[in-house]
This record gives C-alpha cells, sequence and structure tokens, in this order.
C-alpha cells in the first residue's frame, strides 16, 4: 500500500486529537503503532503473487477476498480499500486492550477521547504497556482484565488491512471479523461502546448466516446454530452472575461482607461452569475464557459486547432483513440521547422478531 504524506499527516493529525485527552507517551504510541501497522500493508494480489508466501496463506487470503466483496454485494458494508489490503505484524494480537471496574461495581472505568467519545478500555500496540497500567490500576483497587484483540477500525481514517491475526482462525473466524469491523464503519456513536460493540456483532452474526447458506451449505449451518445455542447460554450464565453481583453492591453490607459473598458468587459462578461442562463437552470453548478468572471488568467487557444483541437483532427483522432501511434506523437511534436510544432498544424483544433460525 501507498500514502502520500498528505495521507499520513492527517492520520497523525487524527490520532494525536483523539488522544489528547490522554498522556503525550500514550497518544505518540498509539500514532507509531498504528503507522507502524500501516506500513507494511501491501496489496493482497500483490501477497498471492508473491512466491516466497505459502499455498495455504494464499488459499486463506483467496477466500479473505471473496468474503470481503460478500461484505459489500450481500451485507450493504462499505465497498471501499479496507481489508483489501494484507501486514503481516508478526505477533498473535494488533491490540491488547485493558479494561477495568471498581471492586463492587460493574461500571467499567471510562477513557474519553474527542471524536471517539468515552470507551470502556484502553489499548496498546504492545503487551508489555497493558500489563502496566493493568498493575497500576490493580494497585488502585480495580478489578482489571488485559486481552488480546486481533482486528480494530479506525472509523474509515484509514484503510484498514487484513492482519496476520485474522488468519489464525477458520474462515467463520476471518469473515466474523471482516463483517465486524466495517459494520464499525456504518455506524459509530462516539461515547457508547455497549451500542456500537452490540451493533457490529449482531452485523456479524446474521453476515454470518448468510455466507454459510450462500453455499447452501445447511449442515455447517446447523452446527452454527448449535454454536450460537450454546453461546446464549453460556452468555445468561454470565447475566446471572453480573446480576447477582449487582444485588451483593447495591445492599448496606460492610466491605468485608461485600467482599465474602462478591467471593462466594465468583466461586459458585465457576462451579456452574463445571456443571455446564458435565452436561455439555462442547462448553469446553469457554474452558480458556473461564481459566483466567472472573472479575467485575471480566463480566464488564462480556456485557458491553452482548447485552443489546437481542435488541439489535430484533430492529433487523423488523426490517425483514434488509440492511439498508437497518442501518438507516441504526444511525437514527445513535442521533437520539443516550438514556432514550437505550430505552427505545430495550423495547424491542427477541421474542417478537425471530431473525436468527433455521432456513
Amino acid at each position: 500500500m501507498k500514502f502520500s504524506w498528505v495521507h499520513i499527516s492527517l492520520g497523525l493529525v487524527c490520532l494525536v486529537i483523539l488522544a489528547a485527552c490522554g498522556d503525550l507517551d500514550y497518544y505518540v504510541h498509539c500514532a507509531s503503532g498504528h503507522l507502524s501497522l500501516m506500513s507494511k500493508a501491501r496489496p493482497i494480489d500483490e501477497v498471492m503473487a508473491d512466491p516466497h508466501v505459502n499455498a495455504d496463506e494464499r488459499r486463506q487470503l483467496e477466500k479473505v477476498l471473496e468474503i470481503r466483496n460478500f461484505a459489500s454485494s450481500a451485507l450493504s458494508l462499505p465497498d471501499n480499500k479496507s481489508y483489501r489490503n494484507y501486514a503481516d505484524i508478526q505477533r498473535p494480537y494488533v491490540v491488547w486492550n485493558v479494561v477495568a471496574a471498581p471492586e463492587f461495581s460493574l461500571e467499567a472505568k471510562q477513557w474519553c477521547f474527542p471524536f471517539a467519545g468515552c470507551v470502556s478500555y484502553r489499548g496498546y500496540f504492545d503487551q508489555s504497556g497493558a500489563n502496566r497500567l493493568a498493575l497500576h490500576l490493580t494497585e488502585e483497587g480495580f478489578d482489571v482484565d488485559v486481552y488480546g484483540v486481533q482486528a480494530y477500525s479506525t472509523l474509515k481514517w484509514f484503510d484498514d488491512p487484513v492482519l496476520n491475526t485474522f488468519l489464525n482462525g477458520d474462515e467463520l473466524s476471518i469473515a466474523a471479523l471482516i463483517f465486524h469491523e466495517l459494520a464499525h464503519q456504518v455506524v459509530y456513536v462516539p461515547g457508547d461502546t455497549a451500542f456500537n460493540e452490540a451493533f457490529a456483532k449482531t452485523v456479524e452474526l446474521e453476515g454470518l448466516k448468510r455466507w454459510v447458506l450462500k453455499n447452501s451449505d445447511i449442515e455447517q449451518w446447523q452446527k452454527c446454530l448449535v454454536k450460537e445455542d450454546r453461546r446464549e447460554v453460556f452468555q445468561g450464565f454470565l447475566a446471572e452472575t453480573r446480576d447477582t453481583l449487582k444485588a451483593i453492591y447495591r445492599e448496606p453490607f460492610s466491605i468485608a461482607e461485600k467482599r465474602s459473598r462478591k467471593q462466594a458468587v465468583l466461586e459458585q459462578a465457576h462451579q456452574r461452569f463445571q456443571d455446564l461442562l458435565a452436561q455439555s463437552p462442547e462448553y469446553s470453548a469457554y474452558e480458556s475464557w473461564m481459566s483466567r478468572g472472573l472479575n467485575n471488568a471480566r463480566l464488564a467487557s462480556v456485557a458491553t459486547y452482548y447485552e443489546l444483541v437481542p435488541a439489535f437483532r430484533a430492529l433487523l427483522a423488523k426490517h425483514e432483513g434488509h440492511f439498508q432501511p437497518f442501518f438507516a434506523e441504526v444511525s437514527d437511534l445513535g442521533k437520539l440521547p443516550k438514556d432514550v436510544r437505550l430505552a427505545r432498544l430495550k423495547s424491542l424483544t427477541n421474542a417478537q422478531f425471530a431473525l436468527l433460525t433455521s432456513p
């Protein structure tokens, strides 16, 4: 990929403005990390023509281009240069996010930037920086989670490339990443992480359904439905855990009593997960995630992605699965005050509009 210096300079200005509320070291880190990534990007066609690229990687990149074209033609996602270039950054994750929540709250700490608004995480291009912040927040008494991210969106400021981190998964994982990140280019509401992520997750899930059925692979779609059922059970179990903790945190218990009750709930949650595993070994897909331990930050970060998904699904079904009017209504919702749009979303019911079902 080639840049003019004007393009790079504008990108730097944007990154500096976005991070202006943070410290100097952090926004320099963000600017240099992102530009280093972009400097490695090459057109996918050029990469595939490289004799040093192995056959497996070439096949994956061919599939990436097919998925990318499908995203625009079938899902009405932006038809631009994003995800038509490839960069090997030679690490398993592009960014490591830090999430923090108070000891007795499930409201994640917010980091605020102009244009991007407030978000419930802070990202680093190197894990050591994320770990240093996590240690500092832990010492301040926060529950903290650090996790790797395979992709992020610059919201059309740059032509986001496909990364080697995408290719670590199977075809459906690659499709999910591309659909999700392109959705952020369609609608992004500054300061509302839950709205943005649930919207993108909804587009991702419906996109996966259509991608699988494009090839009339009913058997694979049935497997996806089973996987989705397990995900909903697992997310329901985490939601119940959050609700139990919220009830404890609202009570006028002493700090010691709250601490004791919180620990008991988290231990009970781990036992409940073992019960799920006993019911079906398929829940082992979540075993690695659970093994890292539960705390307020981890529970809050999961809620950010999934809590509003049923409402967005209902909204998509209301439009009979047509993405353009769905995007338009989501955009209109994003212009409303946060409490108003949240109330409207929660008034929708997944039972009323069941979209994600067997064909």
